[in-house]
């Protein structure tokens, strides 16, 4: 871990969400799980939440380039789980689905708690996860196509939400609960060491400024 490293993942960390989240509600194909993890980094989400009745997303959770490490996934097996949750602790559900009421995607104010639910390219958001939200969002469409890929969609959805976030100084500071900094940042810098910390049920070390500790968490391990 070199000092430069240690001050980037910094940077990323102290912009991550707590309270911008996506729900992916089936999603089968790994190459559109990849672009959500890929897009929900760029724009800072902390965790990502991905329903996967069947246990299908489980396998492509390592396909997303990388990036997987960086986005804490929770996988569920029915979308009532994360939207109840969430809901509970104050967020607003808003699923992309188009309809009657939906509302466009850029009047919506993401700068709240707030989760997106995505239905899969196929299906899209069935009637139940519908029923489930709060609000309905909708990407006008001038062309004769009906939809846009939903990649494509959850990344305009995202921008338009980092966008908004930025202008009301949410990225500014971390946001995140001093707790799970720490232990996020220690996670980042040395996940194998993190690995059998958790392993072994022993706490991580505290990281100086430079992001080096300076006692070995596991003196008796094998």
């Amino acid at each position: 871990m070199t000092p430069e490293r240690f001050r980037k993942i910094r940077v990323i960390l102290d912009r991550r969400q707590p309270d911008l989240t996506v729900i992916a509600d089936n999603f089968r194909k790994s190459h559109n799980v990849a672009a959500l993890v890929r897009t929900c980094d760029a724009v800072g989400v902390y965790r990502l939440h991905v329903v996967s009745p069947d246990g299908e997303s489980k396998r492509h959770h390592m396909v997303a380039a990388g990036t997987h490490k960086w986005v804490h996934t929770a996988i569920h097996t029915d979308v009532a789980t994360p939207a109840d949750n969430l809901r509970a602790t104050g967020f607003r559900i808003v699923a992309a689905h188009p309809g009657d009421k939906a509302k466009d995607y850029r009047d919506i104010d993401y700068t709240v708690p707030t989760a997106v639910v995505l239905g899969s390219e196929l299906t899209g958001v069935c009637r139940m996860t519908a029923r489930l939200a709060d609000e309905h969002v909708m990407i006008p469409m001038r062309g004769m196509a009906e939809s846009l890929n939903v990649s494509v969609a959850n990344a305009l959805i995202l921008y338009e939400a980092a966008r908004q976030r930025e202008a009301a100084g949410l990225y500014d500071a971390s946001r995140l609960d001093t707790t799970e900094y720490r232990q996020t940042l220690f996670e980042w810098c040395y996940p194998d060491i993190a690995r059998r910390c958790r392993e072994h049920g022993v706490p991580y070390p505290d990281l100086d400024d430079e992001g080096l500790f300076h006692h070995n968490p596991l003196p008796g391990a094998a």
